[in-house]
């Protein structure tokens, strides 16, 4: 059957099963766009080629397969650049085609050519440059293949106009040959059966161990394996940014969030551990602090599917190159097997006790308003979170807000948190939580975001809005950039440089408004709880909330840049009682 590279692009795309892509048509990529109104591949058209990226990340976060963005050439490619990034740094299944210049005029400067290979290669998983349309179909398998196994992450596919707009054979190759056309790629999943019997082993003699939980385990779906070892050894668990989700926050065996925002017992917890077990994390700076100090007693069991991960940071006693899930399950037989014949596990009672005490004696806490006092944005989170419907999915952008949702949300089920962890990529939640919701259109997608934040990406609240795509937002607006805002004045000696945005202007409620949303403003406690409900109410249109916010509010605990774990700043409330985590 003979196909233009156009038709056999979109027919790839099919055959991959893909149901929806986000994108931006232009001169380059303007043939593909032809064939896809005769397909069955639901195509969303954004306002900015940076939102069709986080959509596609937003829906592969919530879905596990890999989201699809498809753009033109040149600015249309750099504006991939930052989701694409986005995705690579955490580990995000996405595969990105852009429209590239005819080849006869690669190399010439001509209109909107850039080298987007050259770009983007250190943020992707792969990448490639299509010089025949032949090619095609083999180079879309490979695409989802490699986005999919392994590490997941971005695979760009650039396509030039000619290899768009020539003929080729129809063929779809097999899943063998997929992988013998990638002879370098061959990802370890099975677990090393000494090394596992070794880390349970190490596991079974500690007295002090923490199951330390990242990103890995939600993208291997290892949820329920991470449960049944948790309560299998009784060991206390904490979960990363990345994590949240992954064990239930309402489990007594849950310690929280660690890292620089993270809670006061997670983080010690840590730091006094004789045992870490390291689950598909990779011991980000924000985790371990200065890495000389950062649990000093422990030994460490990593368990990740990149072998690159392993002695990146802190070298590992025990390394298990393989996939979470299937390394966990392994490691839950090999420790009932030893248990049954005989071995004892270390009594890990007092440490579970001693943590418990850390949890219940400092919570997190901020002080609630006084009359006629702004708005706290923890009070609002929370009641965000309690008159939230069962199963809601939270995006947030980043800076204050991230941390204050990954604080006071109470995350109960996987796969209903999507942040941008890695990069920290202002103006990530609008579009994300757009994709989120065309992966989960039956459940409720709330975006917390910052004034700042907003105010980059909002336009794709229009394309929610024309898609009918009806998601909520709420906006912690303290006219403020929140964070760094609360680094000059914790850093700086209060010396506040171009961090004032104005409080009047954009109106947020007028704005969402033009954008055929609903729009709330809310200044004091009593109005908060109404128009939650009013914005929960609401199902056929997105709704924005503006809740005014107290500008004065920091995020607490704090591990500052650069210092150890044990530097930990706890809340003014709790400062006097900081001894008793020694």
């Amino acid at each position: 059957m003979k196909l233009t590279g156009a038709q056999a692009l979109i027919k790839a795309l099919e055959m991959e099963n893909v149901e929806v892509m986000f994108g931006l048509p232009g001169g380059c990529i303007l043939p593909a766009y032809d064939p896809l109104l005769d397909s069955s591949i639901r195509h969303i058209l954004v306002r900015h080629e940076q939102g069709a990226g986080h959509m596609a990340e937003g829906y592969a976060h919530v879905t596990g397969r890999p989201g699809v963005a498809m753009v033109t050439s040149g600015p249309a490619a750099t504006n991939m650049v930052t989701p694409l990034c986005d995705a690579f740094m955490d580990s995000i299944p996405m595969v990105c085609i852009t429209g590239q210049v005819p080849t006869t005029a690669i190399g010439t400067d001509a209109f909107q050519e850039c080298d987007t290979v050259g770009i983007t290669r250190s943020v992707t998983k792969h990448n490639e440059l299509v010089m025949s349309a032949q090619d095609l179909p083999m180079v879309i398998r490979q695409a989802f293949y490699l986005a999919s196994t392994g590490r997941p992450g971005p695979v760009l596919v650039d396509v030039p106009k000619d290899v768009l707009t020539n003929t080729m054979d129809w063929y779809w190759p097999t899943d063998a040959e997929v992988v013998d056309s990638l002879p370098g790629y061959r990802p370890v999943t099975k677990g090393h059966p000494k090394m596992i019997k070794e880390a349970a082993k190490l596991l079974l003699s500690c007295e002090r161990p923490v199951l330390y939980v990242g990103g890995g385990i939600l993208k291997a779906r290892a949820a329920e394996a991470l449960r049944e070892l948790a309560e299998l050894t009784q060991i206390p668990v904490v979960t990363t940014l990345m994590a949240r989700g992954a064990f239930p926050d309402s489990h007594p065996l849950n310690l929280g969030m660690p890292g620089m925002h993270g809670t006061a017992a997670a983080i010690t917890a840590m730091q006094k551990s004789d045992l870490l077990i390291a689950l598909g994390a990779r011991f980000d700076d924000r985790i371990t602090g200065k890495v000389s100090t950062f649990a000093p007693e422990a030994k460490i069991i990593h368990v990740d599917i990149d072998p690159a991960e392993q002695g990146k940071v802190r070298r590992p006693d025990v390394p298990i190159v393989g996939d979470c899930r299937l390394v966990i399950e392994e490691l839950i037989k090999v420790i009932k097997d030893l248990l049954g014949a005989g071995e004892v596990q270390a009594d890990v009672g007092p440490w579970r006790s001693r943590v418990s005490g850390w949890r219940e004696q400092f919570p997190l806490a901020y002080e609630p308003s006084e009359p006629g006092e702004a708005l706290k944005p923890q009070f609002c989170l929370e009641k965000l979170r309690d008159l939230a419907p069962k199963g809601t999915i939270l995006v947030s952008g980043v800076g204050q807000h991230q941390m204050w949702s990954s604080q006071y949300w109470q995350f109960e089920e996987p796969y209903t948190w999507v942040n941008s962890g890695g990069l920290g990529t202002m103006g990530f939640s609008i579009p994300a939580a757009i994709g989120a919701k065309v992966g989960h259109p039956e459940k409720t997608v709330w975006a917390i975001d910052g004034d700042g934040c907003f105010q980059m990406t909002a336009q794709e609240l229009v394309t929610a809005s024309v898609e009918r795509i009806p998601i909520k937002v709420a906006i912690l607006n303290n006219s403020y950039l929140g964070m760094v805002r609360q680094w000059q004045e914790m850093f700086y000696e209060e010396r506040y440089s171009e961090v004032y945005l104005s409080p009047e202007v954009p109106d947020f409620v007028k704005w969402a408004e033009a954008m055929g949303c609903v729009g709330i403003r809310v200044d004091s406690p009593e109005e908060v709880e109404p128009a939650i409900e009013k914005a929960n109410s609401i199902n056929d249109r997105s709704v924005v909330v503006d809740f005014r916010v107290d500008a004065r509010e920091k995020v607490f605990p704090m591990v500052p840049a650069g210092f150890s774990n044990d530097d930990l700043l706890l809340p003014p409330s709790q400062n006097e009682t900081r001894r008793f985590l020694g």
